[in-house]
């Protein structure tokens, strides 16, 4: 009875040890199909490619701007004298020629009456000189009774006299104009936004008198928005751009202004352009010296090519796509241009039609085998395919 139970029980362990084996034959066949299977995908990746064609991305790019009066000056003054009377004060409106301030100069009405008298001294020395000669002149008609010589020499002496008195004159001249410099006048509308003087104080071209303006007025109905263009953004830049801008001010206002004035070359320190536009202020809602964020449309150039960010690589050694060609995989080296949204402009050795890995990295080696999918979206390549707002941080 014993045997018999031993012989069943031996039966069952080699039917198990059996059926045991069986399970780790199976189990390690599948470990080693998904291995080859990965190891497949590996030397034979599955990729996704889009097709690329030319075409324009146009971009806006906020960069920060300033605000400063259209015309603005700092008022001196001319000749040396004291503050006499002051008929404007901080944030007047002041029109072309208006009077602003007048001053006091006792020496030059001192000045003024020598120059005076000496005309008079240099005319009473001509008119004696003018009336010899014309005596000479007269006598000298009786032949015999004056020499030559000394008719000559009364004349140059006559005519010595008078640019003696022309220059008396000149000078009176130049005194009487120091006068009109005692008046302060304005030279355009404006406001005026600083005051630097009080009754009395001293003005003058030197001395302490002298180191800061009388006034500064400012024309401010008309303003200047004034921005700083990277290099990199300046190749389509054109005088008939509109740009809109907002101030912190007023954050829930746009203004618009158009481009204007374009330097025509790059600051040396910050490499970029300076623009200027003009900005009507009749409303004196905006003020001199506010920060603008201006956006700024920079259109694309027609012969780019627009692809996705995705498809572009960008390792320590190079920028580059992947083109895929007979089943392999080509790298293919360009140059970055403008982004918006997920889109970028690319410049290399590439032709319309071309198709390139959707979704690329440097894992794709240069003639690997590639699987290709299924095949992305066209770009959308027209004229104003995507617009995107770049910041361009203050400096």
């Amino acid at each position: 009875m014993n045997i018999v139970k031993n012989k069943y029980t031996l039966a069952i362990t080699l039917i198990a040890l059996v059926g045991f084996s069986a399970c780790s034959d199976k189990k390690q066949k599948d470990e080693i199909a998904q291995t080859e299977k990965q190891e497949n995908a590996i030397d034979t990746p599955s990729v996704t490619v889009v097709p690329i064609a030319r075409g324009t991305l146009n971009s806006t790019i906020t960069v920060p701007g300033e605000l400063v009066p259209f015309q603005e000056v700092d008022i001196y003054a001319k000749v040396t004298s004291y503050v006499k009377k002051l008929y404007v004060d901080i944030g007047s409106e002041v029109h072309t020629g208006q009077l602003l301030a007048t001053l006091e100069a006792p020496e030059l009405n001192s000045q003024l009456a020598a120059s005076e008298s000496h005309i008079k001294q240099q005319e009473a020395v001509y008119f004696a000189s003018k009336a010899t000669y014309d005596r000479l002149l007269s006598t000298s008609k009786t032949p015999g009774t004056v020499s030559q010589n000394d008719l000559e020499q009364a004349e140059a002496k006559k005519n010595s006299d008078l640019a003696n008195v022309d220059a008396a004159k000149s000078d009176y001249k130049a005194v009487a104009a120091n006068l009109d410099y005692l008046q302060i006048r304005a030279p355009f509308d404006g406001v005026v936004s600083s005051r630097n003087v009080n009754l009395g104080a001293y003005v003058g071209p030197a001395g302490k008198g002298s180191d800061m303006p009388i006034f500064v007025i400012q024309e401010q109905s008309k303003m200047r928005l004034v921005i700083s263009v990277p290099e990199l953004y300046t190749g389509g830049l054109s005088s008939k751009d509109e740009v809109t801008f907002s101030v912190k001010a007023l954050p829930n206002r746009k203004f618009k202004a158009q481009v204007k004035r374009l330097a025509g070359a790059l600051d040396e320190k910050l490499r970029s352009e300076r623009l200027e536009m003009d900005v009507y202020n009749k409303n004196k809602e905006l003020l001199p010296g506010m920060y603008a964020d201006v956006d700024l449309p920079i259109p694309s150039h027609d012969s780019s090519f627009i692809v996705p960010k995705t498809a572009v690589v960008t390792s320590t050694e190079k920028v580059f796509v992947i083109r895929v060609n007979n089943n392999r995989a080509e790298w293919v080296d360009v140059k970055k241009g403008f982004q918006a949204g997920g889109n970028m402009e690319i410049y290399g050795e590439l032709k319309p039609g071309d198709k390139l890995v959707a979704k690329a990295n440097d894992e794709i080696r240069d003639g690997q085998p590639v699987r290709v999918g299924n095949a992305g979206n066209a770009m959308n390549t027209g004229v104003d395919s995507t617009t995107k707002k770049t910041a361009v941080a203050r400096k």
